[in-house]
């Protein structure tokens, strides 16, 4: 089948591995993920499962990913290598090479979305309002087989 893509904006706070966490339990929560049969969400399924633990317990989950932000694990801090289930922060580098500005708003999302080369990984950026403070923070990549 193949990976897919997937992208949420969540609001702004300082802890991305908090952001991450909460948005993880909203996936889940609300069923937004493929779970039973691919392309359908897995909210279709009254049966499905309510926890992690119950999710990544089944055997189609641990090989073929939910395609969703579930089958990242964790943000890297700085100087961590990316790995296999990871979420990259965008640097002030990559934010000045492909978006022109280290202050990205969401006006420069399509400029940033090619950062993601891979499968089983994940990127973010900090997204800011038009007076320059952090509001949202954008989560995107490619997961599933």
């Amino acid at each position: 089948m193949g990976a897919s893509g997937w992208d949420y904006f969540v609001a702004y706070q300082p802890d991305l591995n908090e952001a991450l966490r909460a948005l993880r339990d909203k996936v889940l929560a609300e069923g937004d993920y493929w779970w039973a049969v691919p392309g359908k969400p897995a909210s279709a399924y009254g049966n499905r499962p309510r926890s992690f633990a119950e999710l990544f317990a089944d055997e189609g989950v641990q090989t073929d990913g939910t395609h969703s932000i579930l089958d990242m694990d964790h943000v890297l801090a700085d100087g961590e290598d990316p790995d296999y289930g990871t979420v990259q922060p965008v640097t002030d580098d990559e934010a000045l090479q492909y978006a022109g500005t280290k202050t990205l708003t969401r006006e420069h999302v399509a400029a940033i979305d090619d950062l993601v080369t891979r499968r089983w990984f994940g990127r973010c950026a900090i997204l800011h309002d038009a007076s320059g403070t952090p509001n949202e923070i954008y989560f995107w990549g490619y997961s599933g087989d």
